[in-house]
C-alpha cells in the first residue's frame, strides 16, 4: 500500500481513475493508457521523476513485505542453493534474501535496461532478458507481485518458463509466488477483504489486470503443468506466499 501513499498526490496516478466509466465500454486499452496515451512502464521510462517515485514506492513496499516473509517464514527458503528473482527490479527482495541466507546463490532477472542500472555486487548476480523467452536455471524461482500484472494466458506462459528453469521437486525445486489470494469466506475479516478489493481496483485501473481467488490460481497452476501447491497467508491474510511444485 505504501507505493500508493507515496503517489497519492501524483496526477499521473490519480488521473486514470477518471477514465473508469469509459474504460468499461471498450476493450482496447487500460484506464491508465486512456488517460496518458501510454502504459505506466512507458511513462516511467520517459519521465525520470515519475520513474524515481514509482521505484521508491515499489522498493518501500517490497522492504516491508520481504522483511516479514524472511523473518517469519524462513522455512520457505531454508536449504535452497540458488534462487532467481524474476522481475527483481532494483533488487530489494534479492538483497534481503541474500543477507538472510548468505549460502544461497541469488540472481536478479529483469529486462536488460533494468539490470543495466543495478550497482555491481560480489554476492548477487544480475541477468537481463525476457521472462516470456527464457528464465535462468535455479532451485527456486521467485515471483513477487509479478503475476497480478498479467492476464491468465500470459501467467501460464510465464509459469511454464519458470517450470523449465527449476530443479526437480526431489532436489528442492519450486516456485515462490508472493501475491494476493482473494478471500470471500466467513473467516476473513471485512477490513482484509476491503484492502484486497482495493488492490484489485488498482490493478484494473493501472494495468487492466486483476487479483485472483484460490480457484483462479489453481487453474493457472494446473494449466502450466504444476501438480501441487500450498498457501501461507501473510500480513493478516492481505497477501500470501504461494509455493508451487512441478
Amino acid at each position: 500500500m505504501l507505493v500508493y501513499v507515496l503517489m497519492e498526490e501524483e496526477p499521473a496516478i490519480t488521473l486514470p481513475w477518471n477514465s473508469l466509466c469509459a474504460w468499461f465500454k471498450q476493450t482496447e486499452s487500460t484506464c491508465f493508457e486512456m488517460a496518458h496515451g501510454k502504459s505506466v512502464l512507458d511513462l516511467a521510462s520517459q519521465h525520470p521523476e515519475f520513474n524515481n517515485l514509482y521505484n521508491e514506492g515499489m522498493a518501500s513496499n517490497t522492504l516491508s513485505l520481504m522483511t516479514v516473509v524472511v523473518r517469519d517464514y524462513s522455512e520457505t527458503f531454508r536449504g535452497l542453493r540458488s534462487l532467481v528473482d524474476v522481475g527483481g527490479g532494483t533488487g530489494t527482495s534479492t538483497r534481503i534474501i541474500s543477507e538472510a541466507f548468505p549460502h544461497m546463490k541469488c540472481t536478479i532477472f529483469d529486462l536488460p535496461h533494468v539490470v543495466a542500472t543495478l550497482p555491481e555486487s560480489t554476492t548477487i548476480d544480475s541477468i537481463g532478458g525476457d521472462m516470456f523467452e527464457f528464465i535462468p536455471q535455479a532451485d527456486v524461482i521467485l515471483l513477487k507481485l509479478i503475476l497480478h500484472n498479467w492476464n491468465d494466458a500470459d501467467c501460464v506462459k510465464i509459469l511454464k518458463r519458470c517450470k523449465e528453469a527449476i530443479s526437480s521437486k526431489e532436489d528442492g525445486g519450486k516456485e515462490i509466488i508472493l501475491d494476493i489470494v482473494l478471500n470471500d469466506d466467513d473467516m476473513t475479516d471485512d477490513k482484509t477483504k476491503e484492502t484486497q478489493l482495493f488492490y484489485n481496483m488498482i490493478m484494473m485501473v493501472t494495468l487492466g489486470s486483476k487479483e485472483r481467488s484460490e480457484d483462479e490460481w489453481h487453474k493457472i497452476f494446473t494449466d502450466a503443468g504444476f501438480t501441487e501447491y500450498k498457501i501461507k497467508p501473510v500480513f493478516g491474510g492481505v497477501r500470501s506466499i504461494l509455493e508451487i511444485y512441478p
